[in-house]
């Protein structure tokens, strides 16, 4: 930890000096073409002032003061002939004078744009670097996720194995030990199911299947077989469907992923005796079923972050969930494949809500049969 907060301090230590060093270095140009513009129209007066001395004295002892003042003033554009006195043309000094504060101008929008610039390009540069450390962060926690999630479990079936190699062992006993077993086989199958998804995600071009498909009865099927698993943990599902038509196109066993992915969620977070409430809702061309529960939610901060690959809102050394950090993008992804998304946000119960939107699919109307026409 103290390393890469050094490596952090270190980075921002860097692109300040790097930012001072810029406006440092565009404020010294600017004081530095002015100072250059003002002696430069100081010398340029100068020169001028003497040109008008030196006509002047060639105009007082001219035999043709006429022809020379004409000869004189096509050499001296910037000069004036007043009542037989040279001077400086106060229209060109005007011009002149414009035409230097034009330069200064120029270079006073030129250095904040540079500046701007250079600071905009920096930033992205911090941006990526930002997101190259927060996505090394998150595979390291997913390595240790995935480490726990295989260790634990097969830490438990070897225990298990043991004691009963080396006593015997009642049949009520047994069962227990079986069931236990079972159960922590069914923890490494489901990692390994959602790593292997996650590979098969990020190489997958082509677009899943799609198949019309009633939302309620999908949902309704998935739950029927999910429901013993979740309800001998001491979590109450409830299913609430309604009873209207909710036509939807579906890629059957990836929407029995994404569902199966929210409510393992759902039992995870929420903890025993949670109350997982699972209930759709119409809203005009759109269909949505939330899963609600009454765990303790996820922070604003975190509700678009969680479905992000590998991220989970705390450290492996302090978690105390189990998970990989996959289940919600892969059923955030999965959804996306099946032209609808997933969104986060908080349940009535007082927990987290999860809502799958999906697009009503359009049913065209049955045509009429002959019978039915010449019926008519």
């Amino acid at each position: 930890m103290d390393g890469r907060m050094n490596r952090r301090q270190v980075t921002r230590v860097a692109f300040t000096v790097i930012i001072v060093f810029v406006l440092a270095q565009v404020v010294w140009w600017i004081i530095f073409q002015r100072n250059y513009v003002e002696r430069t129209v100081d010398a340029t007066m100068a020169a001028w002032q003497a040109d008008a001395q030196a006509a002047q004295a060639s105009f007082d002892v001219s035999r043709n003061p006429d022809a020379l003042s004409e000869q004189l003033l096509n050499t001296y554009p910037h000069l004036r002939l007043v009542n037989g006195q040279f001077e400086i043309n106060p229209g060109a000094q005007a011009a002149y004078l414009d035409e230097q504060q034009g330069v200064l101008r120029m270079f006073a929008f030129e250095g904040p744009f540079f500046v701007l610039v250079v600071l905009a390009m920096l930033g992205l540069i911090y941006q990526s670097l930002r997101q190259e450390r927060q996505l090394k962060k998150q595979q390291q926690n997913f390595l240790a996720a995935v480490t726990h999630e295989f260790k634990t479990p097969l830490a438990t079936l070897r225990l298990l194995v043991e004691t009963h190699q080396m006593r015997e062992l009642t049949a009520d006993k047994r069962t227990e030990y079986l069931t236990r077993m079972a159960s922590e086989l069914n923890r490494i199958e489901r990692t390994s199911n959602q790593v292997l998804a996650a590979a098969r995600l990020e190489e997958q071009d082509s677009p899943p299947i799609l198949e019309p498909a009633d939302l309620r009865d999908a949902t309704e099927s998935i739950v029927r077989r999910l429901r013993p698993g979740t309800e001998t943990q001491g979590v109450r599902l409830q299913l609430d469907l309604g009873s209207e038509p909710a036509p939807v196109s579906l890629d059957q066993d990836a929407f029995a992923l994404v569902l199966s992915n929210l409510l393992d969620n759902a039992v995870k977070y929420a903890g025993a005796d949670a109350r997982i409430h699972v209930r759709s809702e119409q809203d005009g061309n759109l269909l949505r079923l939330h899963i609600d529960d009454d765990g303790p939610g996820v922070a604003e901060g975190e509700r678009s972050r969680i479905f992000e690959r590998f991220y989970r809102s705390q450290d492996e050394s302090v978690r105390k969930a189990a998970g990989t950090g996959l289940g919600l993008h892969l059923a955030s992804k999965t959804m996306e494949g099946m032209n609808g998304w997933l969104s986060a946000s908080v349940s009535p119960e007082g927990g987290a809500r999860f809502t799958i939107t999906l697009p009503r699919r359009v049913v065209a109307s049955k045509a009429p049969s002959a019978a039915e026409g010449a019926a008519g």
